[in-house]
This record gives structure tokens, sequence and C-alpha cells, in this order.
């Protein structure tokens, strides 16, 4: 098994780990109130996820491995990130719910689908592309307010945007699924 991950660590695999390895530290920097560091922190990461997906392609290096760890990734960065944000206060809980609400109706969906179909078929679509996004920036917009307070953008409209890209594509999601025996 070790051998199989050593075997696909290429450049844009590589970029993933790192974005995950620096996902404790953001946490670690928001919890002992070393925000500046989380947000520049919080940047490198993003800017990675940005450049692992546009290598992959460009030096045709998808690797299955990367297609698993890329979302995960990505998953895990804003799961702890809301988490974090929710429990001090900086995001409504209930925005951070239907995050998580939706990435668990996926997961299981999928674990239905592979019951079912006996392989997983994990597609990304546009409307989660663009959750993820909203989500993203939201993340973005409220650690540059913990930094700089009233100077940065108020976050507001873009919590009632992301609450709505994330149903809109857990719904999206589920439809995908379900017509999935139709096509």
């Amino acid at each position: 098994m070790a051998l199989y991950y050593m075997a696909n660590l290429n450049v844009p695999n590589t970029l993933t780990l790192l974005r995950i390895f620096t996902i404790p530290v953001i946490v670690s920097m928001l919890v002992n109130g070393r925000h500046k560091t989380a947000l520049w922190l919080f940047v490198f990461a993003s800017v990675t996820d940005l450049l692992d997906g546009l290598i992959a392609r460009l030096a045709k290096q998808q690797t299955r491995l990367g297609q698993f760890l890329d979302p995960a990734a990505d998953k895990l960065m804003l799961v702890t990130s809301f988490v974090t944000f929710a429990y001090y206060g900086w995001v409504p809980v209930w925005l951070t719910v239907s995050i998580l609400l939706r990435d668990l109706t996926v997961v299981v969906a999928w674990v239905a689908f592979y019951i079912v179909h006996r392989f997983v078929l994990i597609r990304s679509s546009l409307l989660g592309k663009a959750a993820i996004a909203m989500q993203m920036v939201l993340c973005a917009l409220v650690l540059l307010r913990l930094n700089y307070g009233d100077m940065a953008p108020a976050p507001d409209a873009f919590v009632w945007a992301t609450l709505a890209f994330t149903i809109v594509s857990a719904l999206h999601y589920l439809y995908m699924g379900l017509s999935y025996r139709r096509e």
C-alpha cells in the first residue's frame, strides 16, 4: 500500500498532501489567536488547491490517488474551518450544520450508490464546485474580517449565498445519483 502512495506522489499530489498538513496548523493558529498567520496559511492552502488541479491537467499527471485526495483535502479544510468558525461565533452554527449535512448526504449517497451498483461514480458538478468556491470565499472573508475588522467586507451576503449554493449543490448531487440508472 505504501508503494502505491509513493508511486503516485507527483507534484499535484504533493501539493494536495501539503494542503492537508496545513489544516491543523491553520486551526492551531485560529485557536491561539494568530489570525494573520491563519489567513496567510489559508491563502497558501487555497493557492495549492488551484495549482494542483492545474498542474495535473496541464502536465497530464492526474492519478486515482489525486482524484480522491483533492476533494478530501477540500472537505477537510472547509469542514475544520467552519467548525472552528462556528465554535467561536464567527459564522452561524446553522450554516456550519448545513455544510456538514450536505457533505454527509453526499457521502451517504455515494455509499448507497456503491452498495447498489458495486462501484462508485464520483463526478464533480459545476454547482458542487461553485458551492466549494463560495465556502472558500466565505472562509477568506471571515479571516479578513478577523484581521482587518470593518476595513474588510462584511461576509453577511456570502453567508446566505453559501447556504444557497450548498443546498442546491446537495440536491443536484442527489439528482445526479438518482438519475444515473436512466443513463
